[in-house]
């Protein structure tokens, strides 16, 4: 398989959870406006657990007092994971250098790109998003309220929709586990918030991703009512296969009365990427940025040396990631179509602005 048909069949495998409602600190607890815990200190040696991360407060401007959504929950894989794996024993971790040296605090975070991934950018950018800071990893919480209440991030690296999705490469938690820990934070909220409170916090989320329709139910039960489905990109699947998933998604619309689904179209959004690569300042779209072999995907990612210089010329960062300018490129689309109509019936700004 080439590296193009590689990176492409993991990107955008992702679940987001926003609540874009009044800001919960507002109505439930007070919570410090530059209040983030993002990056983590790397790991050194095998491939085991890391020692407890340290948080790290990354160089934010100042966040809005009035955020377009209070909080944002992630499930999802490596494209999105913001540092789970660096808990685990697993070497699909990206808690060493070359990862994240353009990332805001220019140190490994446990992102697997050079950079931001997508969340990153619909978190907060030079330009409006929901006013957000980084959210931090579930299994690096400590459990206060503090540390979920403006959201947490379930994804991990390797994980996928079957369990044994990525056990070769050794401990991960996989969709189904994310999910059950996604459960378990909405308990802990109508613990500590009050049930009526939490139902109604939970009400306003907005969900993005691959997921079956039997999942977006079991969330709809738990008083979910806004979801973004974000489909799979090319190669992952024929893009007949992913019309056929909008059509249910928006059927979804009618049968779940209260739900409010949008289906954000991966497959247009990468290629219109390759398509006008030019125009975006593409240089290299057929080899990553850091790896050896050929395309520089048979060996993966595992020292500064084997980088490129200049990674924005890069549509790919390593063998499965793309740079953060792709992650850009594609969060904007979500967020207000900026380069193309990804999202159905409307974008994510859209959306949040019926709540406004």
């Amino acid at each position: 398989m080439s590296l193009l048909a590689s990176l492409l069949l993991t990107l955008f495998f992702i679940i987001i959870f926003i609540s874009s409602s009044a800001p919960v600190q507002d109505r439930y607890i007070h919570i410090p406006s530059h209040f983030l815990v993002d990056a983590v200190i790397p790991a050194t040696g095998d491939a085991g657990p890391s020692a407890t991360p340290a948080p790290i407060a990354g160089p934010l401007p100042d966040l809005p007092s009035s955020p377009l959504a209070p909080a944002l929950f992630v499930i999802g894989d490596s494209t999105v994971d913001c540092g789970t794996n660096n808990y685990l024993g697993t070497i699909a971790r990206a808690d060493r250098p070359p990862y994240g040296r353009d990332f805001d605090t220019h140190r490994p975070t446990g992102r697997f790109s050079n950079g931001r991934v997508i969340i990153d950018f619909l978190e907060w950018d030079s330009a409006e998003r929901l006013g957000l800071p980084f959210v931090p990893p579930y299994l690096g919480r400590t459990g206060r309220i503090e540390d979920m209440i403006h959201g947490l991030n379930y994804a991990s690296a390797a994980s996928g929709i079957l369990f044994s999705s990525g056990s070769d490469l050794g401990q991960h938690i996989s969709l189904t586990q994310q999910i059950q820990q996604l459960m378990d934070t909405f308990q802990q909220l109508e613990m500590d918030l009050g049930v009526p409170t939490a139902a109604d916090f939970i009400s306003s989320f907005c969900l993005s991703p691959v997921m079956s329709v039997n999942g977006l139910k079991k969330l709809y039960d738990k008083n979910v009512r806004k979801v973004v489905l974000m489909g799979i990109a090319p190669m992952a699947a024929p893009h007949t296969t992913l019309c056929i998933m909008a059509v249910r998604m928006m059927k979804l619309n009618h049968e779940l009365s209260e739900a409010r689904i949008i289906f954000c179209d991966a497959f247009n959004g990468s290629m219109e990427i390759l398509a006008n690569r030019n125009l975006y300042g593409f240089q290299t779209t057929t080899e990553a940025c850091c790896g050896l072999g050929k395309y520089r995907g048979f060996v993966m990612c595992l020292m500064p040396e084997m980088a490129c210089s200049n990674a924005s010329t890069y549509v790919w960062w390593d063998e499965f990631h793309p740079t953060d300018v792709v992650n850009r490129i594609l969060a904007n689309n979500v967020w207000s179509s900026e380069h193309s109509d990804m999202c159905h019936p409307m974008n994510l700004l859209e959306m949040i602005r019926l709540d406004h």
